[in-house]
């Protein structure tokens, strides 16, 4: 069956972790997406964490697996000739450089514009494409502390620290995939594509809508996280066991019976003041102070146990081996089990949208660098004495 972006052509100029895992996404809703990268260079994230045993690195398998790989220097004439033979038959092109960097090539959106009225031009960027800052470059660190994001994380009185995650990345590649798809849907009705932009800043703004929400309305900030959640004042964060730590999200006012059962504290069940979802903030201390003594005393798996005859809003927490052990992310095909050509059987991380009438896909394909680029330049119309010509001038 079809995926729901069948014949949709994605052009992919990015890097790293931002604008490739937007790529991605959509090869997995359907897409056709051609990485473009730079001869004998590539993709920097194809240089990040290399895994010997693969020969490539654990972030371009990431974020490009499923793409096929074309080699072209955009800086030089003949590069630039031979990606606007692609960009006739494409509907997407993809980039997260440094703002006014295609421009500066004879590559922005009103010179792809003019080769192809239809294209849709997507740029992520660290700090928005407008403004005074709009030139300066950054990574997701960068956009983490842009953000907000790292000034609200850990405990107060301690020190300061990222996610162990690439989040402002992954809210970047949210938005830009976002964009993509609503201007594709839009030029249904105007048959006219358009220019996208999204940032790190700007995803991490939205990331945090509620915090920020909290602040404009108030004028206080939200606060520091504290293994919960600042404006969040209930029976939630985590909480460590004997063994480990589980994480509470909240005790709505029907479970809180089954909470002074699993406790074996059934004294508690008419507590005037915390048998109710949403408590006071000191109340909600108070709480938290208790719980943790409790829970302190077995282990992670008894109070699993425990927790889920109650039917309770909680979960184990969890490392990265224990997620892939476990075989519900197998279930929904967020994680895919498949044979590699080169590799054997390995396991890939999936799609995390299923859709019943398109199906998704994951890529269990990694290309080699500049692997299709004669290939996809054939398919796109170019005969084999402008491929000479391109090669000859420097194009890859």
């Amino acid at each position: 069956m079809a995926g729901a972006l069948d014949g949709v052509r994605v052009l992919d100029l990015s890097t790293l972790v931002q604008g490739p895992q937007a790529g991605a996404m959509l090869h997995d809703l359907g897409a056709e997406v051609i990485k473009i990268e730079l001869p004998q260079v590539g993709d920097v994230g194809r240089h990040v964490d290399v895994l010997e045993d693969y020969g490539h690195s654990s972030v371009y398998i990431a974020c490009n697996r499923g793409k096929r790989s074309v080699t072209l220097d955009l800086r030089v004439d003949a590069g630039k000739e031979a990606f606007l033979k692609l960009v006739e038959t494409s509907d997407v092109v993809l980039s997260n450089f440094k703002p006014g960097t295609l421009d500066e090539w004879g590559l922005g959106y009103d010179d792809l514009a003019a080769v192809n009225p239809g294209i849709i031009w997507a740029a992520g960027s660290f700090l928005g494409p407008y403004g005074p800052e709009a030139d300066r470059e950054g990574a997701d660190i960068a956009g983490q502390a842009s953000g907000g994001v790292i000034a609200s994380s850990g405990f107060d009185g301690g020190p300061l620290s990222t996610y162990g995650a690439l989040v402002a990345d992954h809210c970047g590649a949210q938005n830009l995939q976002t964009a993509i798809l609503a201007a594709l849907f839009a030029r249904q009705r105007t048959g006219r594509g358009q220019r996208v932009d999204v940032s790190l800043l700007g995803g991490q703004i939205w990331l945090q809508a509620f915090e920020y929400t909290h602040l404009l309305m108030t004028g206080e900030e939200a606060g520091r996280s504290n293994g919960g959640h600042p404006l969040v004042h209930a029976l939630y964060g985590v909480f460590p066991t004997s063994d480990g730590a589980i994480a509470m999200a909240g005790c709505p006012e029907h479970l809180w019976p089954g909470m002074c059962r699993a406790i074996e504290r059934p004294d508690l069940e008419d507590h005037p003041a915390w048998n109710a979802y949403f408590v006071p903030r000191e109340v909600a201390l108070e709480m938290r102070a208790f719980f943790r003594e409790v829970f302190e005393t077995r282990s992670t798996e008894e109070w699993s146990k425990r927790l889920e005859v109650e039917e309770q809003r909680f979960c184990p927490v969890r490392s990265h081996s224990e997620v892939v052990a476990n075989e519900q992310a197998y279930v929904n095909g967020y994680l895919v089990r498949a044979n590699h050509d080169d590799w054997g059987e390995q396991t890939f991380v999936g799609c995390p949208i299923t859709m019943s009438d398109t199906p998704t896909r994951a890529g269990t394909t990694v290309a080699e660098l500049g692997q299709h680029t004669e290939e996809v330049l054939l398919e796109a119309g170019a005969e084999w004495e402008q491929l000479e010509a391109w090669r000859e001038a420097g194009a890859w």
